[in-house]
């Protein structure tokens, strides 16, 4: 058995692999290939022309040290049971602590999920508020920014222990979010009819109920920094005890 990085003719496979285990749809799948994806961000191990297990990752930042979002994390039906999973993170670990990465982060589906990344090393150390919030009387204006801008804005932002999140992963959130800002705030957004999703919001949350009747929506779900809900999980891969704090981008 074997990990390695895929290459081009993999690309068919792995997309398979992807929408048997989360059923998204070949659109979403072309944007992240076309933005998010690298071949050298991407572990996968191949049986018989097939990708039996795989799993991408995101760089970003914490304290001056590079992690490693790890995303997509997926083993085949057919080769559930064997110990892939299990096999293909202990092998990423082992290589991105090669290329110098002081950790990976990941965010579980589920209970399920948070319990099988405990047994791997993983503990919880980031959490957040999320919560549901109507539309206000009075509109409070924001305006959209480019991603870069974003970044730029979101650094000065970002509370203590929080994780930079850039370059392709904000390029692949792009393909589906919108970023603005307004006086004392700045957030990242999914709008779907009347209804907005949030991933992260950071500043006054008082405007919020105005933002969402500017931008005609009834109601939003709203992610914040807080204490609330238990968010992503993390495994140091060097000797340094602390972790991070704060995550947002989960890409859900």
């Amino acid at each position: 058995m074997f990990a390695k990085h895929p290459e081009n003719q993999d690309i068919p496979a792995l997309r398979q692999l992807w929408q048997e285990a989360f059923g998204d749809d070949d659109a979403f799948l072309d944007r992240f290939f076309a933005t998010g994806y690298s071949e050298n961000r991407c572990r996968v191990v191949m049986r018989s022309g097939n990708a039996a297990a795989a799993l991408y990752w995101f760089d970003c930042q914490w304290n001056g040290k590079k992690l490693a979002y790890l995303y997509a994390v997926a083993t085949a039906k057919a080769f559930q049971g064997q110990g892939l999973c299990r096999f293909l993170m202990e092998d990423t670990h082992q290589q991105l602590a090669k290329q110098g990465y002081a950790g990976t982060i990941l965010v579980p589906g589920s209970d399920g999920l948070r319990r099988m990344y405990d047994k791997l090393g993983y503990t919880t150390s980031t959490t957040l508020r999320e919560f549901t919030q109507e539309a206000g009387d009075e509109a409070f204006p924001v305006t959209e920014i480019s991603r870069a801008e974003y970044a730029r804005l979101r650094a000065v932002l970002l509370p203590e222990g929080g994780i930079a999140q850039e370059g392709a992963g904000l390029a692949f959130l792009e393909t589906y979010a919108s970023f603005y800002a307004g006086k004392a705030c700045l957030l990242c957004a999914v709008k779907d009819g009347q209804k907005l999703f949030v991933p992260e919001f950071l500043g006054d949350e008082a405007h919020i109920p105005g933002i969402l009747r500017y931008l005609n929506c009834k109601e939003g779900t709203i992610r914040t920094p807080g204490e609330e809900k238990p968010f992503a999980m993390y495994r140091r891969l060097t000797d340094d005890t602390s972790a991070p704090r704060y995550f947002a981008h989960a890409f859900d």
